[in-house]
């Protein structure tokens, strides 16, 4: 459930993608804006080392994670997974203000930047918590590898031009063997992403769970699945396929057979903020295009 952020903001962590126009035009109007009434600008320092800004300190993730009260994503949704991501242990809430395409997550329209971020600084925004997910690949009894995800985790068949075969376990209960392209275990929040354009379930955001949705399974009986979000997944890979796992789209790593995917959801959660007004089934039905009128 979302709740009335009013937080006193002193310091203000700006984050963007460093080598876009958009954010570079943007960026020094929104530094200018903050300073001006007495906040504290800290600039993620690949941006900084981008976009010359005056009076901004460069801060690294670490940095704006401890000190930051706020972060302002300047950018589309990939820009808002990677800053979730990168700060969700330091609990730093975060706005976005959309110079993307479609915005699921970035909620400030470009033309209203600088009233959507005093509307911010008023107290006038609410807060919403948003469940990340963990992901390991374990090999012989060992971790070789750990992520978060904001969106989902994929476990596909990487470059090959065939199908794979993953044993899929829920709390350590038999699912189903399943051939196909992959597999998409999904967030909510991630549930209108990749999954979507894989016919699986859109989740409210308030809905504890995890939805699992097959990539082009060989049996078009397998159908995606929404389980609780308090279950631990496992994905093996079957001899003899390798695969590869996705993180957000964001990171990677190459899985050989016998791998074991583990999902579950993290310790961490993340904190989006939303401007007055804000309605998930009006984003929706804006985002999708729903109930649009006839074109003629």
């Amino acid at each position: 459930m979302a709740a009335p952020f009013q937080r006193k903001i002193r310091t203000a962590g700006l984050i963007g993608k460093y080598q876009s126009p958009e954010v570079a035009e943007s960026l020094p109007l929104l530094a200018a804006f903050l300073r001006e009434r007495g906040v504290r600008v800290l600039i993620e320092e690949k941006l900084a080392g981008s976009v010359k800004v005056s009076g901004g300190d460069t801060a690294s993730y670490e940095t704006m994670g401890s000190e930051a009260d706020v972060a302002i994503v300047l950018g589309g949704d990939g820009t808002m997974l990677y800053a979730a991501r990168r700060l969700a242990e330091f609990g730093v809430p975060l706005a976005g203000v959309n110079l993307g395409r479609l915005g699921f997550m970035t909620d400030i329209a470009r033309h209203d930047m600088l009233a959507g971020v005093s509307d911010l600084l008023a107290g006038k925004f609410t807060a919403e918590s948003r469940v990340l997910l963990e992901a390991e690949v374990w090999r012989g009894g060992e971790r070789v590898f750990g992520n978060l995800a904001f969106n989902e985790v994929v476990v596909n068949k990487g470059d090959l031009g065939r199908m794979i075969e993953m044993k899929v376990e829920v709390d350590g209960e038999f699912l189903y063997v399943l051939r196909a392209d992959g597999i998409i275990a999904c967030t909510p929040t991630g549930s209108t992403a990749y999954a979507l354009s894989a016919n699986g379930p859109i989740l409210h955001p308030g809905v504890a769970g995890i939805a699992l949705v097959p990539l082009c399974p060989h049996a078009l009986s397998n159908r995606p699945i929404t389980i609780g979000d308090d279950c631990r997944v496992e994905i093996t890979l079957v001899p003899p396929h390798d695969g590869r796992v996705h993180v957000d789209g964001q990171a990677r790593y190459d899985a050989l057979t016998g791998d074991c995917v583990r999902i579950g959801r993290s310790r961490f959660a993340a904190t989006l903020l939303h401007p007055p007004g804000y309605d998930y089934y009006t984003m929706l039905r804006e985002k999708l295009h729903w109930s649009e009128p006839p074109k003629h």
